[in-house]
């Protein structure tokens, strides 16, 4: 199983409403953010799976927030696969404060995967390497945190 490192990114002023709490809209942005990294660090970059073809919309998003996260703190995003079947991917996330890692936020997003005319297509069949990459993908978060899954 490979070892996908957490996306960090600190707080920007901008991400936070008068309070200087975190809009609930940057959590969404923070899930691609991390699914682009994490698509960098198998080595099939979104760049790479578009120049071969291959699009992955957004079907679905979910996000529970629970903790607050204010301008100037950093978190880690950690992802894992929740589901994959080569033609559709769950991916599971949590935001957690890098200070004290806490959770802040768990969310999914799902995904298919689609050839250049638009249409469905199996990974498995069409794209094995990188069906084979997802597949060495963590089903569980790794890397640390109060509701390590380990």
């Amino acid at each position: 199983m490979q070892t996908i490192t957490p996306w960090i990114h600190k707080v920007q002023y901008y991400e936070t409403d008068q309070m200087q709490v975190v809009h609930h809209s940057n959590f969404i942005r923070w899930f691609e953010e991390c699914r682009v990294h994490i698509l960098d660090e198998i080595g099939y970059g979104y760049d790479q799976l578009e120049a071969a073809g291959i699009a992955s919309p957004v079907l679905t998003i979910e996000a529970k927030i629970g903790k607050s996260v204010h301008f100037g703190e950093t978190v880690k995003i950690r992802a894992a696969i929740e589901k994959f079947d080569g033609i559709r991917l769950t991916l599971k996330y949590e935001v957690l404060r890098e200070s004290d890692d806490v959770v802040c936020c768990t969310g999914k997003t799902g995904h298919c995967f689609l050839g250049a005319d638009g249409r469905p297509i199996s990974l498995k069949r069409k794209f094995p390497e990188v069906y084979e990459a997802f597949l060495a993908l963590p089903k569980d978060f790794v890397g640390g945190g109060e509701n390590d899954h380990q």
